[in-house]
């Protein structure tokens, strides 16, 4: 009797692990592999989701930064974590968009800021990093070749990415509609230029890697300017904060309800 309850434990974990395998590769499979260049010479993988064709209609454009672990070359390992949420039968029905996960090469950055000795002592850098110059580069160019809607373009983020999702808004602020910082940081002394910009943050509260600090004084910086945005600190939670942001259906239906 043991073995045959040991066998059908076995199998039922066989038959959803293979369905969940299923259901990860149909979602990453609507996403197209690309790869942006420019006149320059420089180029950047991402990868596209667009929702079925639709000529009478335009759709927001997400914009979704990786973390530090999945940068590279092979324009893959940014779907890794996150952004397959975006790509699930529910969501696509609920929620079409299209959707621009681009690749961080190695040893590069979607953010430039100067760290202090503090998290408070963040400071925007007056160049962008060139990761996120060709990033730029290559949001202009989707809405002008595709059904954008120009006043609902969000940014998310995790880690490497959150800190990038922040670089973003604060170095272009007329571009996005909302964003969605992910245990990311950015530069308080900039944020009366972002005041206008939906910002729900994200973090686990016990994270060894990108201290809750960064978070913590983003909300304040942003609070003391008359700014209300979302906040969810995870308790008991490490550096894999995104597990639950990105699953979160109240952020989903909050991220697209906002307009610029």
């Amino acid at each position: 009797m043991k073995m045959r309850s040991f066998l059908a434990a076995h199998l039922l974990f066989i038959l959803l692990f293979s369905a969940n395998f299923g259901n990860v590769y149909a979602q990453s499979s609507r996403f197209r592999s690309l790869k942006y260049g420019n006149d320059k010479g420089d180029s950047l993988n991402y990868r596209l989701l667009v929702p079925d064709a639709d000529t009478m209609r335009r759709y927001p454009l997400v914009i979704f930064l990786h973390g530090s672990g999945e940068r590279g070359n092979d324009n893959e390992a940014q779907l890794k974590w996150g952004v397959m949420n975006f790509a699930t039968d529910q969501n696509m029905m609920l929620h079409p968009a299209i959707v621009i996960a681009p690749q961080c090469p190695e040893k590069l950055g979607w953010s430039n800021f100067s760290r202090g000795a503090t998290p408070a002592d963040t400071r925007l850098l007056a160049s962008p990093s060139k990761p996120m110059e060709l990033l730029i580069e290559l949001i202009h160019q989707i809405i002008k070749t595709m059904p954008v809607d120009s006043n609902r373009i969000y940014i998310t983020g995790l880690s490497m990415g959150g800190f990038g999702t922040y670089d973003a808004i604060e170095r272009y602020p007329d571009l996005f509609a909302a964003a969605v910082p992910v245990c990311g940081g950015g530069d308080p002394s900039k944020v009366s230029s972002i005041k206008h910009i939906p910002i729900w943050i994200f973090q686990g509260s016990e994270d060894p890697a990108v201290s809750p600090s960064y978070a913590l004084v983003m909300l304040q910086a942003l609070t003391k300017e008359g700014i209300h945005p979302g906040f969810t600190l995870y308790p008991e939670v490490g550096h894999f904060a995104w597990l639950g942001a990105y699953i979160d259906p109240l952020m989903m239906e909050w991220l697209f309800r906002q307009h610029k």
